[in-house]
């Protein structure tokens, strides 16, 4: 029960963060491209690969932490369904060229982020 708790509330503030970078997104850069999507997306894979990595390499990140952080806070926090649905829109008000970049966009800088996630939690313990 506790765990559920945990995960419950660290996805409550991962949800309330993804609002609010959507939010920055479209008022810094507007709203013809899904930024705030892309943003939460790239940001949450670094997270995400660095969080995980940093648990297979060290001792540093406890199934606990790793609950709440991964689990809870950025499985709300990354938008994939959000992802699908804006990709769809483009697709559907025929910006077909706007849908291939964004799947392209969220894929390659997604992937690249989770690596240089890994790399980042490699620094914090020696290679073996």
């Amino acid at each position: 029960m506790r765990a559920l708790l945990m995960v419950g509330a660290a996805g409550g503030l991962g949800a309330m963060a993804r609002f609010g970078v959507a939010l920055w997104a479209e008022r810094n850069w507007g709203a013809e491209f899904a930024f705030g999507t892309l943003l939460v997306n790239v940001t949450g894979c670094l997270a995400l690969g660095f969080l995980l990595e940093l648990e297979r390499g060290t001792e540093l990140v406890s199934y606990p932490i790793r609950l709440l952080l991964a689990v809870g806070f950025l499985g709300a926090f990354t938008t994939f369904s959000t992802f699908g649905y804006e990709t769809l829109r483009f697709l559907q008000n025929g910006a077909i060229q706007t849908a291939v970049i964004n799947v392209l966009a969220n894929l390659v800088l997604g992937l690249a982020a989770i690596w240089i996630g890994f790399l980042l939690a490699k620094s914090f313990y020696p290679a073996g």
